[in-house]
């Protein structure tokens, strides 16, 4: 999980050991009332770094309060005395309340996606679609790669997120100026050839991709983008893929 916020060095320690709670010193600040808007006001400069709390929520379950941070989530108690950072999960069912959560807060609307910054790929149909974010010195996205060619009728927009390494820019900037980008990516991604470098006037997007990724809080190369806007981050499996796609009819 991305990190969201920076915690005083004395007490970061005590989260990596304990993963749990961490106690607010200050007695009258603890002991103010228990609306949403005075949980915002007391936990943001608590975060430290900036963090700015999107929303605060009660939450049907123990009492905790909802905290939503940079597309992630964290819980409180009503007096804003403890953080709790992990996962609330159903013991019985094992459902992921705090995994959905994310997902849901995380969702774009795929028609809303500036799809001209992205490699086109179609296979079969084509009727089935996914936006994908990948780095060309990324390991899990070649996995992907593979992953791919054993699935058919599917459209792959391929944005290049260049995050991982400096060369990243260039070895894409000449996947997208290529004369099939398509073609060049898959041949870099799958046999290692790299494509022909790119004429000095040619110009890749990768400063737009890279300020569309970071709006969208991608942290992580491959992250995958279905139709109905959930994301899945990381390389799955073909059965995966094909099971996402059966749930989205």
């Amino acid at each position: 999980m991305k990190k969201i916020f920076a915690l005083p060095a004395a007490l970061s320690a005590v989260v990596a050991a304990a993963g749990l709670f961490l106690a607010c010193v200050g007695g009258s600040a603890c002991a103010a009332d228990t609306t949403e808007a005075t949980i915002k006001k007391l936990i943001e400069p608590r975060l430290g770094d900036g963090a700015k709390v999107e929303a605060v929520t009660k939450t049907p379950y123990s009492g905790l309060y909802e905290v939503q941070i940079d597309g992630d989530v964290i819980y409180t108690d009503a007096k804003a005395q403890y953080l709790f950072i992990g996962r609330v999960v159903d013991s019985q069912t094992y459902r992921d309340f705090t995994k959905e959560k994310i997902q849901a807060i995380n969702k774009v609307k795929f028609s809303d996606l500036p799809l001209d910054l992205a490699i086109k790929t179609v296979k079969g149909n084509g009727k089935r679609f996914i936006a994908v974010f990948e780095d060309p010195n990324c390991g899990y996205c070649k996995r992907f790669q593979k992953t791919l060619q054993e699935v058919d009728n599917v459209t792959v927009y391929t944005f290049q997120y260049n995050i991982l390494a400096q060369d990243s820019i260039e070895k894409s900037r000449n996947i997208w100026c290529a004369a099939n980008p398509s073609k060049a990516w898959s041949d870099w991604m799958m046999n290692g050839k790299e494509a022909s470098a790119a004429p000095a006037s040619c110009n890749a997007p990768h400063e737009q991709v890279l300020a569309l990724g970071q709006k969208m809080k991608v942290t992580g190369t491959p992250t995958i983008i279905f139709a109905d806007g959930s994301r899945i981050p990381g390389a799955i499996d073909a059965k995966t893929l094909e099971q996402k796609f059966s749930a989205l009819k």
